[in-house]
């Protein structure tokens, strides 16, 4: 419990950081302008291919992890694009849609590695590294293809979707960082060393930027949407990832991993993606927010259940 709590406090308070710096002293939004394409194009693609290049995939059962948190993974897309037509309905925009769909599938890697580094050790760290490997790759492809087709402001055809994904960096990086680890490639020391430097600021940054956006008015009252995404996102989620590790026969430190994996709230880079590809970024960094606040109930009780 205090682990976990050690690991969604700090985030939670750069969010409050970036809110604060916006209202009182970077006021301008060519300043968070700024620091949203450092993230998306050089902080965070870091991040990944260094993190990935590492990973010990030898150690631990690669298989039976990837397939709990993919299938997972899958099962709440189909499902969110079956409620689609509900959604319509109800008026909520495509834009909207995709920052929905965007808070209920992604993950707040840092936290995954914080609290799996925490608990279990180097084993712990060790399987969630092959969790980023299983489920970043696939989410980036999955929500920039729907980012692209509900969010752009003129229906893209899926050639053109196709192109969006290709030019995508967090998909260039966790390519480029699988390979280094597969074929064993060295990396220079100045250069690991440079790529290190920038991925630790990645975290800080993206969530000032996420704070930046914040809408206290949504935190007081948000709307049932957003209500939705903390029950997809915390509750339904893990549940499903935890049930289909247990049919593939997962137990101990690699059945925790998977829970906690799967509980933590989405991730900061969310909103910077919508805001490069015109999803409804105000109501996410809401939704990120309330989901940082929640998991430090919510991923307790799920890492506690699958322990």
């Amino acid at each position: 419990m205090l682990a976990v709590f050690n690991a969604l406090i700090p985030v939670f308070l750069l969010i409050v950081l970036g809110y604060v710096l916006k209202r009182y002293l970077l006021k301008q939004d060519a300043h968070w302008t700024g620091m949203e394409q450092l993230v998306y194009f050089v902080l965070f693609p870091a991040l990944l291919t260094t993190t990935i290049a590492r990973a010990n995939l030898a150690s631990v059962p690669y298989g039976e992890v990837s397939a709990a948190l993919i299938l997972a993974i899958v099962l709440m897309c189909v499902f969110l694009l079956l409620l689609r037509p509900v959604f319509v309905r109800n008026a909520i925009s495509g834009p909207t849609f995709s920052s929905i769909f965007q808070a209920s599938t992604r993950w707040q890697t840092y936290i995954a590695l914080a609290v799996a580094e925490s608990l279990f050790g180097n084993p712990g760290l060790a399987l969630a590294g092959v969790a980023m490997i299983a489920m970043i790759p696939l989410l980036n492809i999955v929500n920039v293809a729907i980012l692209a087709h509900y969010a752009s402001p003129t229906r893209l055809s899926w050639l053109q979707i196709l192109g969006v994904i290709a030019r995508n960096p967090f998909i260039w990086a966790c390519a480029i960082g699988l390979l280094l680890n597969v074929l064993k490639i060295p990396i220079p020391r100045p250069i690991n060393d440079t790529a290190d430097a920038l991925g630790k600021g990645s975290l800080a940054i993206g969530l000032l930027v996420v704070g930046a956006g914040l809408q206290l008015g949504g935190l007081v009252r948000p709307r049932p949407i957003v209500w939705l995404t903390l029950l997809l996102k915390l509750v339904v989620m893990p549940a499903m990832a935890i049930a289909i590790a247990l049919v593939l026969g997962l137990n101990g430190i690699n059945l925790a991993v998977v829970a906690c994996c799967a509980s933590v709230p989405a991730a900061s880079n969310a909103y910077v993606l919508a805001r490069q590809m015109g999803g409804d970024a105000p109501i996410l960094a809401q939704i990120i927010a309330l989901q940082t606040i929640a998991a430090a109930i919510t991923m307790p009780i799920a890492i506690g259940l699958a322990s």
